[in-house]
């Protein structure tokens, strides 16, 4: 579980690993010519509103080729226009020639329908020139176009919604969208929605649809059929890489000497530095790569055909080092990115070593052979750090392992600011945390004895009723766990929700302030239940208002057990590696590191809801800042975490006296604020308090009568 980044030995950076069998079947084609994950969103094509979740470098651009074509030639739409963010995306979508792998029909865009490759910048004054264009082509008996995001938008304000009536509109990266009333896109397609007289086939690699704003109002985003293809599923199908680490790693001083101690020159790494408005950045983001290269070792010059920097290391080798952050020399930087898209050094594996970054190299920049995506303090955006880690996820002839690691700044006694280095720690683990949940395979939780699911391998011995079972399906990586006195969802929306969504459920949780500060830094004073029932539970009703109590109730239970379950595999895992025992082995197909801690987990554990909610779910992520971190300032951040502690707040009184009366209803007495069981006294602190916020309630409202 910890693994050594730099061959010195000088520091470790704890990581979750993710090991995967390497079945093939995500790079393998059907008849058709369509990979795995193609398949399954080509199976719903007929579909007027798709979206499509699956990670980068799965496909995406060519599946909605294929649902394109099926839509213009068999579906009756008249064109179909392709949305990207940025004009450098738009070259994802190029002529294909489909049918020489067994397709119906070629795609293919005519040279002045691709907007995105004519000549200018990405601004908003040459995003306005082309919407004659998209003007001209929508009255023209042309199949297909490509613009930006921007194009898009102002062809819809100045042509109109019914312009674009009978056509496919393909939003990619459709996280940049969002339902805020600012985001124009995300007003516009609730407008087509409302009209309802365009398909719609929306696309994206992150799991977290506009991060803390929804991507569209949950009435509109209801209408949409969903394609999930997980991260786990594209890697293990892969050929060739069969693990990813992903690490954090706590730093004092400037983060260029981090950077040095966990560099490994023997890598090829992409490194992503701070915005120099960020507390991280030295304000100087020349010097800062000038000081990245000079750890590498010695400067001799810039290959005038690439304009990739040479550096020699102390073992006499050369790296290749491309700087994107320098835009002072504008022909530079033009024949640097020249050299990193040409075409035909895309399989050239000594091309270059180390790509230094600053906005750019996350989407839409394909460098298969990085094994490594470095980058300094927190990403703000979640997509953005799937976006970052989907750099060194591509698959490559003998390149095996993988690994993310973020450099996160260390809260010291003498940093003015301790409390905002303590907000950026919290959003940097939150991700790594967040990320482990996006990488581990699914759960399919069901409660006990409820008999075996097709699909699932148990074992030599099969499934045994009331054993403690856990089920294996070898093409998708799904883990069947059953738990004692698990809430079966009701409603067809909660039984998705269990199925696909939790990763949703779960990114509200982590993101949540309040849970991450009691959770990982006031332990002493934070029960358990507080976390997964009261947090948890307040995180769902906000999420599904709608949904009955019991569907509530099911939906928190599904989400705590996949974090759980998955934190405490990984911390058995680690402690395992700790006593040199290793995270043993296992005859099943497709098994995994963390399917051996799920194991190990599980049978030492007769595995019930109850158990699950006594278990904190940031105890592994205690682990590892605890040996991470420097003690004192451990201590420090804990001190003022505890100290910020208040009485009971009025929503959470209401949780607690919700759960007090269902704590009556099983065992048919009040909870009692003497009992033995801390949180059988929480729900009586409670219920106490809630009558209390009713009391000054009513008072208040009689003087105000009395007034």
């Amino acid at each position: 579980m910890t693994e050594m980044i730099n061959p010195t030995n000088t520091y470790t950076v704890p990581s979750v690993s993710i090991s995967t069998a390497r079945t093939g079947a995500s790079s393998k084609s059907n008849v058709l010519g369509m990979r795995a994950m193609q398949e399954l969103a080509y199976a719903k094509r007929g579909e007027q509103y798709l979206l499509i979740k699956s990670p980068p470098a799965s496909g995406k651009s060519r599946a909605l080729m294929f649902i394109a074509l099926d839509k213009l030639n068999n579906q009756g739409l008249q064109q179909a226009i392709i949305v990207v963010p940025e004009r450098s995306i738009g070259s994802s979508f190029a002529d294909e020639a489909l049918s020489q792998y067994g397709f119906y029909w070629d795609w293919q865009v005519a040279p002045q329908w691709n907007l995105c490759n004519a000549p200018g910048v990405d601004d908003i004054k040459v995003a306005k020139s082309k919407v004659k264009a998209v003007g001209e082509f929508l009255a023209s008996a042309d199949k297909t176009l490509v613009c930006t995001h921007a194009t898009f938008r102002f062809a819809v304000e100045e042509l109109g919604i019914a312009a674009f009536d009978n056509r496919l509109i393909a939003i990619d990266e459709f996280h940049h969208v969002s339902s805020n009333p600012g985001n124009v896109l995300g007003s516009q397609l609730g407008a087509f929605i409302e009209r309802d007289k365009v398909h719609l086939v929306a696309m994206t690699g992150s799991y977290f649809r506009g991060d803390s704003e929804a991507v569209l109002a949950p009435t509109d985003e209801a209408k949409f059929e969903t394609v999930t293809y997980t991260y786990y599923e594209q890697l293990n199908g892969y050929q060739w890489l069969k693990s990813l680490d992903i690490g954090y790693f706590f730093y004092t001083g400037a983060y260029v000497d981090a950077v040095a101690k966990v560099l490994d020159p023997a890598l090829k790494t992409i490194v992503h530095i701070p915005n120099v408005n960020a507390r991280e950045s030295l304000k100087d983001k020349e010097r800062e790569v000038n000081e990245i290269m000079h750890g590498l070792g010695e400067w001799k010059g810039v290959d005038p055909a690439t304009g990739f920097h040479l550096v020699q290391t102390s073992h006499g080798r050369t790296l290749k080092v491309a700087d994107l952050v320098d835009d002072s020399d504008t022909a530079r930087r033009s024949r640097v990115l020249s050299a990193l898209k040409d075409p035909a050094q895309k399989n050239n594996r000594d091309h270059v070593d180390i790509i230094i970054a600053l906005g750019m190299a996350k989407e839409g920049f394909d460098w298969i052979w990085c094994e490594h995506a470095l980058t300094i303090g927190y990403r703000s955006s979640l997509t953005e750090i799937v976006q970052i880690i989907g750099r060194a996820t591509r698959d490559a002839e003998g390149k095996e392992r993988s690994r993310f690691t973020n450099l996160i700044a260390e809260p010291t006694a003498d940093q003015a600011a301790v409390a905002e280095a303590v907000n950026d720690m919290l959003k940097a683990i939150s991700a790594s945390l967040l990320m482990e949940q996006v990488l581990a395979p699914r759960y399919e939780f069901t409660p006990k004895s409820n008999g075996p699911l097709g699909g699932f391998d148990y074992g030599e011995d099969g499934y045994k009723d009331g054993g403690r079972n856990i089920g294996v399906n070898a093409d998708t990586g799904q883990i069947h766990v059953e738990i004692n006195g698990l809430t079966t969802p009701q409603s067809p929306e909660a039984t998705r929700i269990c199925k696909e969504d939790l990763n949703e459920v779960v990114t509200s949780f982590l993101q949540d302030k309040v849970a991450l500060e009691r959770g990982l830094f006031d332990q002493e004073n934070t029960l358990p239940e507080e976390l997964t029932q009261l947090r948890m539970g307040k995180i769902v009703r906000e999420r599904y208002p709608d949904l009955s109590d019991t569907d509530q109730e099911a939906i928190r239970q599904h989400a705590i057990a996949a974090m759980n379950i998955t934190q405490q595999a990984k911390l058995l895992l680690a402690q395992a590696d700790a006593n040199g025992g290793g995270s043993g082995d296992s005859t099943l197909q497709g098994s995994t590191a963390l399917l051996d801690g799920v194991r190990k987990f599980v049978n030492v554990r007769d595995l019930d809801i109850d158990l699950i909610d006594r278990i904190n779910p940031f105890d592994a992520a205690y682990a590892v800042l605890a040996k991470a971190m420097d003690e004192k300032s451990l201590r420090q951040v804990q001190a003022s975490i505890a100290a910020k502690k208040v009485s009971i707040p009025e929503d959470e009184a209401r949780e607690l006296a919700k759960r007090a009366l269902l704590f009556k209803n099983e065992r048919g007495r009040l909870p009692d604020i003497n009992a033995a069981d801390p949180f059988e006294q929480l729900l009586a602190q409670g219920v106490a308090a809630l009558a209390r916020y009713r009391a000054q309630a009513k008072a208040a409202q009689g003087v105000s009568g009395n007034g």
